[in-house]
């Protein structure tokens, strides 16, 4: 799903309790998954119906007037499986707590028919409806996005072969709030000069296929093709803005020894804003014994501009001492993409019969061609490629372990360095090291626990402080109301505890994240983030 940005990725379609597993590929990946498969993929796999007989019940409520609540119905009727949902979640702003900061409501449906072939057919849609959500954005505004979110997706699958098609479709109000700093004096609009509100409509539509094939014993061949058309239109975009993409890729698994396999691909992207790409991955795979594995691998994936940095028309006033100026913003059509060439080495090893697994990896990502807006005078501004590259490097060390039958456990630690020539706002930033841990214990009394524990250290996060400085410099702000970029080290210990009863059925829990209270910000922009203690229900019928 593409919505060019405009809603906050953490809003997903279904509920957690539908989903069955979280796959993370980190890295480029776009020989198979194409654009924007930059420096990642998270990959969401949800239950099948058939998994979800009968129906679950979950509601949560707690501290910043917090509510979560989800309804899923689920079976089958011979060979066909179905599942509905609906679901309400809302809580009030961390630095408010009388005010809202996000109320959605929710709804999806998934039917499967299943073929005494093998193969599948799936059919799904639903609708997120959010008429307040609230964010930071942009250096100087705060966003309250209402939005409604549309998806429906048709997809045959079996082994060795499938074409999907879907449609997504988000509806947004963006209401531009400027910063109380510099509220009596910026005010930002869509291009026909209309302050604060910009709504926008965006539609994506996607067919895929993919079909692999061994050829004797030692290579296994997979190749694929992509067409997407999105749209954005509303007041801050020149007219009707739209893009196609169109994608084929090839991949080999090939089996040198019984020891190393060799995966070789590349993808070939066409777009029509841009050249054609070419996105090669190559991988090599050592495993001298079952329980230990060693990769290799290399990867090149671009990251195209969005409509928005292509067709905005933005406009945004500043007034001082009674003079008003107005900026012009707009979009470029002689944006190149972003380029990633990415290199990691991981060794994987699983020890005490596999009651433990050890991870180590370290990687190294060139990014260049960095897309950035930037003002090119007092009243224009646009999208450009700005001058410099970035170089993240660095390692991640993780352990799992089962040290019982009903207590399981990691630890992982990465650490990242950034060297970067590229400056301003297009700046990469992040922590240099983070730490993650976590318990989770299932007795048979039905008893149940979690804690994990979340180190980030402190970084530092590029942001526009220039328009600040300036109405600092002429004592219309204080030099205190300019943000800064570092952000300090927090740590967050998050715990939960539950009860499950009436034969598994059903469940009372208690959550607390954030129970230290370490309150800490994000992002220089963000909320300063405190505790919240909330209690849940679960019952499955």
């Amino acid at each position: 799903m593409d919505t060019q940005g405009l809603v906050p990725w953490k809003t997903l379609p279904v509920s957690f309790l539908e989903i069955k597993q979280i796959e993370v590929l980190k890295g480029p990946a776009s020989v198979i998954y194409g654009f924007n498969a930059f420096d990642g993929v998270i990959n969401i796999i949800t239950k099948d119906p058939r998994d979800m007989k009968g129906t679950t019940l979950q509601a949560g409520a707690g501290e910043y007037g917090t509510v979560r609540t989800a309804a899923i119905h689920g079976g089958k009727a011979g060979d066909v499986g179905y599942r509905l949902s609906i679901g309400h979640d809302q809580q009030q702003q961390w630095r408010d707590r009388n005010a809202l900061a996000f109320r959605a409501d929710r709804f999806n449906g998934q039917m499967n028919y299943l073929f005494n072939s093998g193969g599948m057919v799936r059919v799904e849609g639903g609708v997120i409806d959010a008429n307040r959500a609230d964010f930071s954005s942009g250096d100087f505004l705060r966003l309250n996005s209402p939005y409604t979110l549309s998806y429906t997706r048709v997809a045959y699958e079996r082994d060795d072969f499938f074409v999907r098609a879907s449609w997504s479709q988000n509806n947004v109000s963006n209401s531009n709030e400027t910063v109380p700093a510099l509220a009596p004096f910026v005010v930002s609009g869509d291009k026909n000069g209309n302050p604060f509100n910009i709504p926008f409509l965006t539609n994506s539509y996607d067919l895929v296929s993919q079909y692999s094939h061994a050829i004797g014993s030692t290579h296994r061949v997979t190749l694929g093709a992509n067409y997407r058309h999105n749209t954005l239109s509303g007041t801050a975009v020149s007219g009707l803005s739209q893009e196609n993409r169109f994608g084929v890729y090839l991949q080999d698994e090939w089996r040198l020894l019984q020891t190393l396999t060799l995966t070789a691909g590349i993808r070939m992207d066409t777009h029509s804003e841009i050249d054609p790409t070419y996105s090669p991955r190559v991988a090599l795979i050592y495993a001298p014994h079952p329980n230990h594995t060693f990769r290799l691998s290399g990867s090149v994936a671009y990251k195209p501009p969005t409509l928005v940095e292509t067709n905005a028309d933005l406009r945004t006033t500043t007034t001082i001492f009674g003079f008003s100026t107005t900026n012009v913003g707009q979009g470029s059509h002689t944006l190149k993409p972003e380029r990633i060439t990415s290199y990691e080495a991981e060794y994987q090893g699983w020890f005490l019969d596999h009651r433990a697994r050890v991870r180590l990896t370290v990687f190294d990502n060139h990014i260049a061609d960095i897309i950035e807006a930037v003002g090119l005078s007092p009243t224009f501004g646009t999208w450009m490629n700005v001058p410099g590259v970035a170089d993240i490097h660095g390692a991640e060390a993780g352990l799992e372990f089962l040290p019982a039958s009903w207590l399981k456990g990691y630890v992982n630690y990465s650490y990242q360095s950034i060297s970067q020539s590229v400056t301003g706002a297009a700046r990469r930033g992040g922590p240099r090291s983070t730490v993650n841990g976590g318990l989770r214990a299932n007795w048979d009394n039905g008893l149940n626990a979690d804690a994990a524990v979340h180190y980030v250290g402190g970084a530092s996060y590029p942001i526009r402080t220039e328009i600040y400085s300036t109405f600092s410099t002429i004592g219309l702000i204080p030099s205190s109301a300019i943000p800064s970029e570092r952000v300090d080290s927090y740590t967050l210990l998050n715990l939960r505890g539950g009860y499950r009863f009436w034969n598994q059925r059903a469940e009372v829990a208690i959550s607390a994240y954030n129970s230290l209270n370490d309150r800490h910000r994000e992002h220089p922009l963000g909320d300063t983030i405190g505790s919240r203690v909330m209690g849940w229900f679960t019952l499955t019928l």
